[in-house]
C-alpha cells in the first residue's frame, strides 16, 4: 500500500509553506490501514463514521461524538462509514512553528514535560460543533481575509481546549515540541499482541522493511515472522486455557485473515487444533 504524505495529498500548497489549513474530507467506503506520514500535527473532528488509528506504541478508536488530536508522524488509520452513511471530517493542520509561538504567547512554556501518548481524545460539546460551523463560514473567504481569521480561530480553539482540559492537554501540547526516544526493543514488544503485519510495524518504526528485518535480527537473533508468530500463538494459547474463549474470537486479533490459517499454524506449534485446547470431556 502506498504511503499517504499528510496533508500534501490534499493541497498544491509546498508543505514548508503551510502553516495553518483545513480541509473537509469525505469518503463512501471504508479504508483500512491507510499507511499515513502525517507532516503537520492534525485536528480531526470526526463527523460522521468511526476512525481507529495505530501509532508506534499503542493504538485508539473515535467515534463521531469524538474529535482527535494528532501529532506528526507515522500512523496507521483505518477510516469506516457508519450505518451507510458517508464518513466526514473537518481536518485543521498546524505547524510546530505556530504552536511554539502560541506556547511562548500564552507562558505555557515548561522544561518538564509529562509522557503522554501521541494524540488527545476530545469530546465534541456544543462549543466545538459551533466552532466547526464557524470554519466553514469562511472557507470560500478571500485568501488574505481567510488566513487572518484562522490564525485568530486556531488561537480561539487553543484557549478553549486548555481551559476545559487544564493541565492534561498543557503537557500534551509541550510534548508535541519533543521528540519521543523509544528503544526498538520497548517499541517491538508493545506490538507483540497487535494485529499488525510486520511491514506494518516498520512503517511505524520509520524504517524499510529491509532495515527493520535487519535491525530485528541483530536485537533478537532471529526473524521478524518467526518471533511475532510464537509469542502471539503462545498468547493465544493462554487465553484459550485460562479464559475458555473461542478460536474464532481471537484469531484476527493475533494478525490472522481467517480462522483456518489460525488453527494450521496453532496445530504445527503445539500438536492439535486450538478447538481442542478448551473443550470440555464429559
Amino acid at each position: 500500500m502506498a504511503i499517504q504524505n499528510v496533508p500534501e495529498i490534499f493541497t498544491n500548497i509546498d508543505i514548508a509553506k503551510l502553516d495553518l489549513f483545513v480541509y473537509d474530507f469525505k469518503m463512501s467506503g471504508d479504508a483500512f490501514k491507510s499507511k499515513v506520514n502525517l507532516n503537520l500535527h492534525m485536528f480531526s473532528f470526526l463527523q460522521k463514521g468511526k476512525k481507529h488509528v495505530h501509532f508506534l506504541e499503542s493504538s485508539v478508536d473515535i467515534s463521531s461524538k469524538q474529535s482527535i488530536l494528532i501529532k506528526r508522524g507515522n500512523c496507521l488509520w483505518s477510516e469506516m462509514v457508519d450505518n451507510d452513511e458517508e464518513y466526514y471530517c473537518k481536518l485543521l493542520f498546524f505547524s510546530e512553528n505556530r504552536l511554539r509561538d502560541f506556547l511562548k504567547k500564552h507562558n505555557h512554556c515548561t522544561n518538564e514535560v509529562e509522557e503522554t501518548p501521541p494524540y488527545f481524545i476530545l469530546e465534541n460539546d456544543d462549543y466545538i460543533i459551533s466552532y466547526l460551523n464557524s470554519l466553514s463560514t469562511i472557507s470560500d473567504a478571500p485568501k488574505d481575509f481567510k488566513e487572518n481569521i484562522l490564525s485568530v480561530k486556531f488561537e480561539e480553539l487553543m484557549l478553549y481546549l486548555i481551559n476545559k482540559y487544564g493541565k492534561a492537554f498543557e503537557s500534551y501540547l509541550q510534548s508535541l515540541t519533543t521528540d519521543d526516544i523509544s528503544t526498538f526493543r520497548t517499541i517491538i514488544e508493545k506490538k507483540v499482541f497487535s494485529n499488525l503485519k510486520i511491514e506494518e510495524i516498520a512503517f511505524l518504526c520509520h524504517m524499510s522493511l529491509s532495515t527493520f528485518k535487519r535491525k530485528f535480527i541483530k536485537e533478537y537473533k532471529t526473524t521478524p515472522g518467526k518471533w511475532l508468530q510464537n509469542k502471539r500463538l503462545q498468547r493465544a494459547k493462554e487465553l484459550l486455557d485460562d479464559e475458555n474463549v473461542k478460536p474464532s474470537d481471537i484469531y484476527l486479533d493475533f494478525g490472522y485473515k481467517n480462522l483456518s490459517n489460525f488453527s494450521a499454524a496453532f496445530k504445527n506449534k503445539f500438536g492439535k487444533s486450538p478447538s481442542l485446547i478448551n473443550e470440555v470431556i464429559l
